[in-house]
């Protein structure tokens, strides 16, 4: 039998009582147990985790669960060392094993020692699933996230139901780490490499999920059965294991020549690629690292205490309860967004129209045909171009069914619903009209004017600007009250933002249709106030600007990069410039000078440096190099004599105070959205803002500058943690 961990306790209930206090609305998931006797006359007692819900409340693990496991396998172990059961299986109902901890109650957490309490809970009831004196079994029969999977890894042997959709160790995601075995179990049950993969790329690649299959070949669970017969196949093979009739392989274990050689290399190529890609900012994909790169030499027990310390730590810390906050933003504000009409009022969508054949109307051409599946026609000056249109468009349905992300029928039921012509008439009986034309306030006035002449009165009008009026595109309709912004960002498949715009005479019908629209594309939309640059657009042109400005007082570009540091933002304002094309970043700086000169800059070096069309140096890989010496020149160019730019510190400063007061005004002078958490989601959803610094708020309340700039926090009580 497996020693104890440190955590043991004979009494949970009474050494966690603290804990189980700070919830006692908890939705108990109870442990139901059950013996089966199998085929060979041995008995399992089958333990089952049910809250007592459907499938829309998943079980989870709170202090009230953990504590009721705990006693339950306290109570199978005491009956295996009598002899009256072989084994213990654990299982779910209705499709669900377990989501993981129970996060709701993570703002009552008062100290860091209460946060590793949350730790050594967790691993004092799972633990006890290799404790028990008799083979444990687990059959995942349904999703299992966390807490879920390390259920699994804590038993003796795995199966999985071979429709399970989402298997994840998420917590990086969220700013922790698998604190209850599993950053030491993985790594040595898979080998380095795989435990790689789910503990920190698959949750930094927007929490990506394994299904059932993939679980499988990672040799994370030992079989898999169809979901018809899946708990009576997992019985049937778990007799045949204890039997001996059934010999369990870990084909990807570590050998002794992995943890000699192979692991360090592997930790050091990840922490090298983190380094690259998101910065030092983030904590936990740095701790989660130090977990998995312990365990190639380390015990169980030793391993478990360190992610004790680990998850406590985290826990107790800024980033987790801001990951939290931004989890709650993406998972329950996204889904009822501030502001938005009765549902019934949306009209219905049966056909789509989209001005343009450019690659942009091409991309919202092909989100409506996969997400609405509804009649598509697009339009453009002449049929050369609505014809490369169509053949770029046909093209993309071509690689999507290649890549096996659809069907032969939906493929030939996609390219049979999209159309091209150069005849508005053709968009007589389109119900939704999307513009994606070149970003000047004439032409888009222009288009406009022309297909109203040929559709209903009631059909809706969209508009995909980034800067201009909503209402001034709309001026010279006939019913300016049905045209909506519907700012999506690029690329379109990939971000999840859309703003959508409600001008002063936009009717909830229009805005109404807008949102369902938004939602059926499998978007996050966020009503926005028509002012300039809406959310995403003005904070970027915020810091781009601020950018510009001290390149432009002799600031090394090197300082400003280092000044914006510690936002963790996926990329420096120099290569954010780059990705949005040059010219397009000098249009929004111009736009929101423009607006309000007294708080954004206009950039003439910025305008310049669009004309050389880079700013950066790069490699043939396209790795940065340096400051093109082009762009050096021209940068020069504009600083005054004399100018000695800002140090590191004092930009950083200048960031944060002009943010804050910024969003301050934009919610309480030009009420842009309805609340704070609108501009995180929106920065978050589509600008990349880190989920573990909570998008921008919290941040600026934890650093001070909201004080700095208005007096007063953005959040009551701030966000932020207890270490």
């Amino acid at each position: 039998m497996t020693a104890p961990t440190p955590t043991a306790t004979a009494d949970p209930a009474g050494r966690f009582a603290a804990l189980a206090a700070l919830d006692p609305d908890e939705v108990v998931t109870h442990s139901l147990v059950r013996d089966i006797p199998l085929p060979s006359g041995r008995t399992l007692a089958l333990l089952t985790l049910d809250n007592g819900r459907d499938h829309t409340r998943p079980s989870t693990l709170g202090p009230a669960t953990l504590i009721e496991l705990a006693e339950t396998l306290d109570r199978l172990a005491a009956r295996a060392a009598a002899g009256e059961i072989d084994a213990v299986g654990i299982t779910g109902t209705r499709f669900i094993l377990a989501a993981g901890a129970d996060l709701s109650k993570v703002g009552q957490i008062p100290d860091r020692q209460t946060g590793r309490q949350m730790a050594e809970l967790g691993h004092l009831a799972l633990g006890k699933l290799a404790e028990l004196g008799v083979p444990s079994f687990c059959f995942i029969n349904g999703l299992a996230l966390g807490g879920g999977v390390e259920i699994g890894l804590n038993s003796t042997y795995r199966t999985i139901d071979a429709s399970v959709p989402a298997f994840a160790l998420p917590e990086v995601f969220l700013g922790i780490i698998p604190g209850w075995g599993g950053a030491w179990l993985l790594p040595n049950l898979i080998g380095i490499e795989n435990a790689l993969e789910v503990v920190i790329s698959n949750p930094l690649k927007n929490n990506r999920m394994l299904k059932a299959p993939k679980v499988l070949e990672l040799g994370i669970v030992d079989a898999m059965f169809p979901p018809a017969n899946f708990l009576e196949d997992s019985l049937k093979w778990a007799d045949g294991v204890l039997g001996g009739t059934i010999a369990v392989k870990r084909p990807h274990q570590p050998g002794r020549l992995e943890r000699a050689i192979k692991w360090d290399i592997a930790v050091g190529v990840a922490e090298k690629t983190l380094r690259s890609r998101i910065g030092t900012v983030p904590k936990s994909p740095y701790r989660a690292l130090e977990l998995l790169r312990a365990a190639r030499n380390t015990d169980k027990a030793t391993g478990f205490a360190a992610e004790d310390e680990a998850l406590a730590d985290l826990i107790s810390g800024d980033q987790f309860r801001a990951s939290i906050y931004a989890f709650n933003l993406t998972q329950k504000r996204a889904k009822r967004p501030a502001g938005a009409p009765d549902r019934q009022l949306a009209r219905p969508v049966t056909k789509v129209g989209v001005l343009g054949a450019g690659l942009m109307a091409s991309q919202f051409a092909l989100l409506f045909l996969r997400r609405l599946q509804v009649p598509v026609v697009i339009t453009d000056l002449d049929q050369a171009r609505v014809d490369r249109g169509l053949e770029h468009i046909r093209g993309e349905v071509d690689a999507l069914l290649a890549k096996g992300r659809i069907d032969a029928d939906e493929a030939g039921r996609l390219r049979s619903l999209i159309s091209g012509t150069v005849d508005k008439a053709d968009f007589a009986d389109c119900d939704w009209v999307i513009e994606a034309v070149f970003e000047e306030l004439a032409v888009k006035q222009q288009v406009f004017a022309e297909i109203e002449k040929h559709i209903a009165p009631d059909a809706i009008l969209a508009t995909n600007t980034s800067s201009l009026s909503v209402e001034r595109i709309g001026s010279q309709l006939a019913h300016p009250e049905r045209l909506v912004g519907f700012h999506f960002f690029n690329p379109v498949a990939v971000m999840p933002l859309i703003e959508v715009v409600r001008t002063e005479q936009t009717t909830d019908e229009a805005l109404s249709t807008a949102m369902l629209t938004a939602a059926a594309l499998k978007k996050t939309a966020v009503i926005t106030r028509d002012t300039p640059g809406f959310v995403v657009n003005r904070v970027l042109a915020k810091v781009l600007g601020e950018a510009m400005h001290a390149v432009e007082q002799g600031t090394p570009v090197e300082t400003v990069v280092e000044a914006q540091k510690p936002f963790g933002l996926p990329m420096d304002p120099f290569v954010l410039l780059e990705l949005v094309g040059l010219t397009v970043g000098a249009h929004v700086l111009e736009t929101h000078h423009a607006a309000f000169p007294d708080r954004f800059f206009d950039s003439a070096a910025l305008r310049e440096l669009a004309e050389l069309g880079r700013i950066y140096e790069k490699d043939a890989k396209g790795r940065v190099k340096g400051l093109d010496p082009a762009a050096a020149t021209i940068i020069r160019k504009h600083v005054p004599r004399g100018a000695k730019g800002y140090s590191a510190e004092e930009l950083r400063l200048r960031f944060e105070d002009g943010l804050a007061d910024e969003v301050h005004r934009m919610l309480s002078d030009d009420q842009v959205v309805a609340a704070p958490e609108d501009i995180d989601l929106s920065l978050i959803m589509g600008a990349g803002y880190p989920f573990q610094m909570g998008g921008l708020t919290p941040y600026l309340d934890r650093v001070g500058a909201s004080e700095r700039a208005f007096g007063d926090t953005f959040h009551h009580p701030p966000i932020r943690g207890v270490a």
